[in-house]
């Protein structure tokens, strides 16, 4: 049987966008991005392991994989990134993910920004946006990287990291180990010795806890990295295979076509010179409202936050 392919948002590996966040959602949620959320305005409560309350000057910290749920918003504003681990796990960005890493550890998720450094960091994020709506290119992509790098120094330097009441999570260290090692020629069988259980042990508790499993997981990052390259290079279709842990290309374009509607070239050409809509983007951006959904929540928030 073939597996799923988690959903994703925005064609490249990290994505931006800002709105109010409305509603609440009665079941959590799970996603193959992390985000990072800076709230601006009004008070939400968010169910992330414990109920959490996020006030302006906070940072919300979300796992790939992890659940969680909008219990309340009171006229809660903010400004989030979305981001794919596994395409920045083994660049200069890797070692400033270990916020995310202490997150599933078990420390709390929420991160106060010292009101000295707010306008920093709101500012730092605004120009992430501006740079993932321009035309995709190798320049364009560092500068992305390095404002991403600028902003997860803010958060690291922010965190106290005490431990929640929550204890570690093997689960978590085998995402944390798919999202190091996914674009090497590994398998379920290296997930499980890597957490010390049976395979059949892993698919179960990966499908409980995220509602997917440790292949498609794999699949995820494999195909985020790979998106990563054909924005950025112009690297041929067959390198960029085996550079994802395809050592057969034709697999490799089914698997894409599977996932995209498109094949690897298609794919490209459509977004490579084109650079991202708003729509994109801003994953975040509030609904236009009319009176067939005046009381529906934000549905492109929602999948971020929800």
């Amino acid at each position: 049987m073939a597996a799923e392919h988690l959903p994703h948002e925005g064609p490249g590996p990290l994505f931006v966008g800002n709105g109010r966040v409305q509603g609440s959602r009665s079941r959590p949620a799970s996603h193959a991005h992390a985000t990072l959320a800076f709230y601006t305005e009004g008070q939400a409560t968010i169910e992330q392991r414990t109920h959490l309350t996020l006030t302006p000057g906070d940072v919300l910290l979300i796992p790939a994989g992890e659940k969680h749920r909008m219990v309340e918003s009171s006229g809660a504003e903010l400004l989030g990134l979305g981001f794919h681990p596994a395409a920045f796990a083994l660049t200069e960005v890797g070692p400033l993910l270990e916020p995310f890493e202490r997150v599933r550890q078990g420390a709390s998720a929420v991160v106060p920004i010292p009101s000295g450094r707010q306008e920093h960091l709101l500012r730092l994020m605004s120009e992430i946006g501006e740079e993932t709506r321009a035309p995709a290119s190798p320049l364009r992509e560092q500068v992305v990287r390095s404002l991403f790098s600028l902003v997860l120094v803010e958060v690291a330097r922010s965190g106290a990291w005490t431990p929640a009441e929550s204890r570690t999570s093997w689960v978590g260290e085998a995402l944390t180990f798919i999202e190091r090692h996914c674009l090497e020629p590994i398998s379920l069988r290296e997930v499980a010795a890597a957490v010390g259980r049976s395979p059949a042990h892993v698919t179960t508790a990966l499908k409980q806890a995220t509602g997917h499993s440790a292949v498609e997981w794999i699949i995820s990052g494999r195909l985020a990295e790979a998106r990563r390259r054909l924005l950025s290079s112009d690297e041929r279709i067959d390198i960029i295979a085996e550079r994802v842990g395809y050592a057969d290309p034709t697999h490799f374009i089914r698997l894409f076509r599977r996932a995209e509607g498109l094949t690897p070239a298609a794919w490209r050409k459509q977004h490579h010179s084109t650079g991202v809509t708003d729509d994109k983007v801003s994953v975040l951006a509030p609904r236009r409202h009319d009176a067939r959904c005046a009381s529906a929540p934000d549905t492109r928030a929602s999948l971020i936050l929800l």
